[in-house]
C-alpha cells in the first residue's frame, strides 16, 4: 500500500531521458518541455548531450532561449546532467581525459546557470562501467582523483550558485552511503552534495538507508524501481513494478526535511507507443506522492 506523503512538498518531475530521442539529443527540447506537462509533470531534468539543443558548446542567449521555453510550457527546470562523464571519467587514468571531463563540468556548471537551475548531476568517477570495457582503475587512486576535480570545481560552482550533485551510480565506486558521506563532507561545502538515485542503491542497500544516513546532503533524488532477484541492468523495471520500498523512502526524505524535486529517470524500453511509458510513470509517482487524480 503506497502511504500519502504529508507535511514536504515534492516537486513531481521527469528525465529528457526517459524520452524516445533523449538519450541521443536527437529530441527538441521544447518538445519535451510540452510532453512533460501534458503528461502530468512539473518539471525536467535537461541533459547536456554531444549533439541536440544543449551542448558543450550552447551559449548563455540559446540557454536563455530555452529557459523560455520552459515557462512559456510552464515547466521548471530541476538540474542539468549528462551521460558523456562515463567516457570523460574524472577519473580516468588518461589526464588528458580527465581534462576533458573537467572542462565538461564547468560547462554544466555554466549551463545549469543560465537556465536557473541550481543543481548538475555529477559522476565523480569510477574503479570500473559495467558497459564500457577498460581495466579497472584502482580504488584509492579513483578516491584521490575525484576529490581533486570535485574540490577544483567546487568555487566555480559556489559562484555560479550550482551545487555539484554526486550520484550513486553502479561505478564500484562509494558504494554505500557512509563511503558517499565521508566523500561529501571532507569539502566542507553547501554546494557539494548527494543526487541520490533510488533505483541505483538497490542492487546492495536499502535507498532508505540511505536517505537517513546523508540527510541534509541530499541535492536531487532520482526515482527508479528494480527488482533484486535479477540483480543486473535488466532489474530496472516501471515505478511500482520493483522491491523499492516506497513508503519507506517518502517517509525517509521526509524525516531528513528533503523537499523539492524528484525525477523519474526512467530509460525508453517499450518497443510500441513509447508514449505509454511517460504517461505510466506519471500515474505511478502520483501514487507514490500519495496525490490523487
Amino acid at each position: 500500500m503506497i502511504t500519502e506523503a504529508r507535511h514536504i512538498m515534492f516537486i513531481k518531475g521527469i528525465s529528457y531521458w526517459s524520452f524516445p530521442g533523449g538519450l541521443e539529443g536527437a529530441l527538441p527540447v521544447a518538445g519535451a518541455f510540452e510532453r512533460a506537462k501534458k503528461a502530468g509533470f512539473e518539471s525536467i531534468e535537461v541533459c547536456l548531450s554531444p549533439a541536440g539543443d544543449l551542448t558543450a558548446r550552447t551559449t548563455e542567449a540559446q540557454a536563455k532561449q530555452t529557459l523560455r521555453q520552459a515557462k512559456d510550457a510552464g515547466i521548471q527546470i530541476s538540474s542539468v546532467a549528462c551521460a558523456i562523464f562515463w567516457e570523460k571519467s574524472l577519473t580516468d587514468e588518461d589526464a588528458a581525459v580527465r581534462k576533458e571531463g573537467f572542462d565538461l563540468a564547468r560547462s554544466l556548471i555554466d549551463l545549469a546557470h543560465w537556465l536557473e537551475a541550481d543543481a548538475v548531476l555529477v559522476i565523480p568517477g569510477a574503479v570500473d562501467v559495467f558497459f564500457l570495457p577498460a581495466p579497472p582503475v584502482d580504488y584509492q587512486t579513483v578516491y584521490g582523483r575525484a576529490t581533486d576535480a570535485i574540490g577544483a570545481l567546487e568555487p566555480h560552482a559556489r559562484a555560479a550558485g550550482v551545487a555539484l550533485a554526486v550520484e550513486n551510480v553502479w561505478s564500484k565506486f562509494l558504494v554505500d552511503p557512509l563511503a558517499m558521506r565521508t566523500f561529501i563532507d571532507q569539502f566542507g561545502s553547501p554546494w557539494v552534495g548527494s543526487y541520490l538515485d533510488v533505483g541505483n542503491c538497490m542492487v546492495n542497500g536499502y535507498p532508505e538507508h540511505w536517505i537517513t544516513m546523508l540527510g541534509h546532503r541530499i541535492k536531487r533524488v532520482h526515482l527508479k524501481d528494480f527488482r533484486r532477484d535479477v540483480g543486473t541492468a535488466g532489474g530496472f523495471v516501471d515505478l511500482l513494478a520493483g522491491d523499492v520500498n516506497w513508503p519507506g523512502v517518502i517517509s525517509a526524505l521526509n524525516d531528513a526535511g528533503y523537499s523539492g524535486y524528484l525525477t523519474a529517470e526512467m530509460i525508453p524500453g517499450y518497443k510500441h507507443y513509447p508514449e505509454v511509458l511517460i504517461e505510466n510513470t506519471s500515474r505511478a509517482m502520483d501514487a507514490i506522492l500519495g496525490r490523487r487524480a
